[in-house]
């Protein structure tokens, strides 16, 4: 998980506020019916854009980025592959060296070589303090990366890191371009250049991103020669965006996407996914601070009402960032709805019901606020049956509706309906919710959420490479959540694409958090191709 995942965006989403009458009116596609029909030319709302187009800020740090590679990438299985590099790393015994042999041949979109300089330079300017990318602290094992000639890149690591390689799927930037600008609000950043299978040719923010095929990609010319995201924001306006044909495809919430169950032109894609929602209590608040009240609110949220009404089936309960289903999961940690439970707990800590139902102690009512981004269907539901079940228990939520400018600056107080989750590697996801020094540095653990046998617990996981010593530091994180909840989680959601049925060689990964803009159907457009076209 990212901090810009935790707020929601596709890609590393940190998105400004949609012009939404703007958006409906427009036609990305530049014609009435999404493509206009064009075999070569796709057009997909998405609900979000990212800050930045660069990775030296975040952007391709999960690869699917498209303007870009890694040296690495995870094909459908989520398995590695080699990408810029030939061959998957060797790693030396002890696990702190991973040498990389580099792809010969292969230019940047602009036709200069691509070469083992360019990846020391990302991965220097990744973890350079003056850059300003919220996922540094995932690169906290590299003690130092070099070149050795031309084409092959060895990284030396502080202690083992069992995930390294994956992450080294992180997106390589041309040294030639970006290191002569600044490298956070430098031309770059808007106008990148890469070796991926597409060149954006465009950014209308609050609009839309176009792409075009790029003719000397090492891996083959892509069959869609023109790609376009359209940022929509609501879902609604998406929906119907796609049913009047502006669009070719789109991600939708699940009661929105069965309006096209029995469409016979377009099919629906589902992906599962380890994306949750969850609610962060912070520790500044008088109420969610109270550890009692945490508990409670934990088993008086009825999870699987949540799955079963406002996912429609489409995902599971959700008890800590890390899904049911995963091998990683703690067994045992699942938490029952239980609302005599809950009232028990608050009694027991001095909670008592005031006149109006409401609880109170020592003076203080137990209220709080709990925003959603506008917009997000989804999250709007959760924020109301959270605060639904809540008040069943004697809290009062006041739930709010706000753009992430209007949600940022309360978020030490507030409380908020956030969104995160990264397939893979437990530390992922954990360390930046949970680290109690990550408090308050942007997105990253939004509750500030400060437990020392946590915080010693992720620093055991993710620095040793022995299996056995990794789970039980990842089960005590786990186990500590039971104890003491920064965040009520609530459900994980299967993401749902709705996409018309034109081509070949569609199919989904298990998804992060972040979708739409590198996950979804079109993680692998450059491999689409035409139905009926010759292979």
């Amino acid at each position: 998980m990212t901090a810009r995942s935790i707020r929601g965006a596709a890609a590393a989403t940190l998105a400004g506020a949609l012009a939404l009458t703007a958006a409906a009116c427009s036609n990305p596609g530049g014609s009435a019916a999404g493509s206009g029909g064009r075999e070569d030319s796709a057009v997909v709302g998405i609900a979000y854009e990212p800050d930045s187009l660069s990775p030296l800020l975040g952007y391709g740090k999960d690869g699917n980025s498209k303007i870009f590679d890694g040296l690495l990438a995870f094909d459908g299985s989520m398995k590695l592959q080699p990408a810029l590099a030939v061959a998957l790393p060797q790693v030396s015994a002890e696990g702190l060296t991973y040498t990389y042999k580099l792809r010969k041949g292969v230019t940047f979109s602009d036709g200069k070589p691509f070469s083992a300089k360019d990846v020391v330079f990302t991965y220097r300017a990744v973890l350079d303090p003056k850059t300003n990318n919220p996922s540094r602290t995932e690169l906290d094992a590299l003690k130092d990366v070099k070149a050795v000639g031309e084409d092959t890149v060895v990284f030396t690591l502080k202690y083992p890191y069992a995930p390294f390689a994956e992450r080294t799927v992180l997106a390589i930037a041309p040294e030639h371009i970006a290191a002569k600008q600044d490298v956070n609000t430098g031309a770059f950043t808007t106008h990148p250049v890469g070796t991926g299978p597409y060149v954006l040719t465009d950014w209308s923010h609050g609009e839309k991103l176009t792409f075009k095929a790029n003719p000397t990609y090492w891996g083959g010319a892509p069959k869609v020669k023109k790609f376009t995201m359209a940022i929509i924001k609501d879902d609604d306006v998406r929906a119907t965006r796609l049913r009047a044909g502006d669009l070719d495809g789109a991600i939708l919430p699940p009661n929105l996407a069965a309006g096209f169950k029995n469409d016979p032109a377009r099919t629906t894609y589902t992906a599962t996914t380890y994306d949750y929602r969850t609610v962060t209590l912070p520790t500044h608040h008088p109420v969610t601070g109270d550890t009692a009240v945490r508990r409670a609110l934990d088993i008086a949220v009825d999870r699987q009402a949540m799955v079963d009404k406002i996912l429609e089936g489409g995902g599971k309960p959700a008890y800590g960032p890390v899904p049911t289903d995963s091998e990683w999961f703690a067994k045992g940690t699942e938490r029952r709805h239980d609302l005599d439970g809950a009232k028990k707990i608050l009694d027991e800590a001095g909670w008592k019901p005031g006149p109006d139902g409401v609880r109170v102690k020592n003076g203080v009512r137990a209220e709080f606020p709990l925003w959603y981004l506008s917009g997000d269907k989804l999250r709007q539901d959760h924020a109301l049956a959270y605060a639904s079940d809540a008040k069943k228990a004697g809290i009062a939520v006041t739930t709010q509706g706000g753009t992430w400018e209007v949600i940022e600056p309360r978020m030490k107080t507030d409380a908020v309906l956030a969104g995160g989750g990264s397939p893979g590697d437990p530390d992922f996801d954990q360390y930046l919710l949970l680290k109690s020094s990550l408090g308050g540095d942007g997105f990253n653990n939004m509750a500030r959420y400060d437990n020392k046998t946590v915080d010693k617990a992720l620093e055991d996981g993710r620095r040793t490479n022995d299996t056995a010593e990794r789970r039980a530091a990842y089960d005590t994180v786990q186990r500590e959540l039971v104890k003491n909840p920064g965040y009520t989680f609530l459900t994980h959601i299967d993401h749902l694409y709705v996409v018309n049925d034109r081509w070949d060689g569609l199919s989904t990964q298990t998804e992060p958090h972040d979708h739409g803009l590198a996950a979804g159907p079109w993680w692998n457009v450059e491999r689409w191709t035409p139905k009926g076209a010759k292979k």
